[in-house]
């Protein structure tokens, strides 16, 4: 008898997913990667984070007291210079304090200095700008106003005139910086929120009930904050500079205090005889405020995405 075909069951055949799309980067690591195309920004970075750390562990980076006094060893020559010696590697200063201490806790004055100012400038300059966006055209005149008054005068003229009123000190080196640099601030966040303020996801919030320091807080201020954070980024280094000067003036922080436009007063009488003690803390103030501004054109370019290379 003719045998019967067996029936064989087929399997479908497997049917092929597409291929996983590779999940797109975070935000931290694409503003990392526009931040990074920038040589200058990551070196400037390097630079400011080597400066910051010797800033906070000066006490125990710093070989010496910065207000030891070696009297053996007065106006002592750096290293590499002729009778230099290892026991002070960038020598001493008129009154025999070992310069490199000095200028190690000179940092920690100078970043007290920057920071502060940018941070008091940032507070008050958001409340400010806010204020003139939207509480009405007599306050956002008197405020603007003042502001292009402050502006009227040079800005180290002005720090000056406001220390020799208030007094030569540290405090009153960070308030008179302050005061100069405040209206960039409130400027700027004035001239963002206008412009904000005319979009259409702010007019949304408004129908939607949200009230005004609110719609100001939480609506409009984070899409203002990109250009604020570049110019109190950039705004340290000119804190630093015009700081400074003041103590370069001696309207600044008053010796003995370590600080580098102070370091620099106390030793222009030397430029001759000894040039290292003016050119070193002059070094210092040259390596931390290029290096702040450099790190400040790829925090720029890096939150400006018209700014990021294709």
């Amino acid at each position: 008898m003719p045998e019967t075909p067996t029936l064989v069951a087929s399997t479908p055949a497997p049917t092929l997913s597409p291929a996983a799309s590779p999940a797109p980067p975070s935000a931290l690591r694409s503003f990392w990667l526009a931040f990074s195309e920038n040589k200058g920004a990551v070196a400037g970075l390097v630079i400011v984070t080597i400066v910051v750390v010797l800033a906070l562990l000066a006490d125990w980076v710093a070989p010496y007291s910065p207000n030891e006094q070696f009297r053996d060893a007065v106006r002592a020559a750096p290293v590499w210079a002729e009778g230099g010696s290892t026991r002070f590697l960038l020598g001493t200063d008129s009154l025999g304090r070992d310069m490199l201490s000095r200028l190690i806790h000179g940092a920690r004055i100078s970043l007290f200095i920057g920071m502060s100012v940018m941070g008091v400038s940032f507070v008050i300059g958001v409340l400010l700008g806010l204020a003139c966006a939207s509480l009405g055209q007599a306050v956002d005149v008197a405020i603007t106003r003042v502001m292009d008054l402050i502006m009227a005068v040079p800005s180290l003229v002005l720090a000056i005139l406001v220390v020799a009123v208030l007094g030569p000190s540290l405090t009153n080196t960070i308030v008179a910086v302050t005061i100069v640099y405040l209206p960039r601030y409130v400027r700027l966040l004035r001239a963002s929120a206008l412009a904000e303020l005319k979009k259409d996801y702010v007019t949304a919030a408004r129908v939607a009930g949200v009230g005004g320091w609110r719609l100001m807080f939480h609506t409009v201020l984070p899409n203002c904050l990109a250009p604020l954070i570049v110019q109190a980024a950039l705004g340290v280094s000119d804190a630093i500079l015009e700081a400074a000067a003041l103590g370069f003036l001696g309207l600044g922080a008053q010796p003995p205090t370590a600080e580098w436009g102070t370091m620099l007063a106390d030793a222009r009488e030397f430029i001759r005889s000894n040039p290292w003690l003016v050119t070193l803390p002059g070094l210092a103030i040259l390596i931390t405020v290029v290096s702040i501004n450099l790190a400040g054109d790829g925090l720029r370019d890096a939150l400006d995405p018209k700014m990021r290379k294709t």
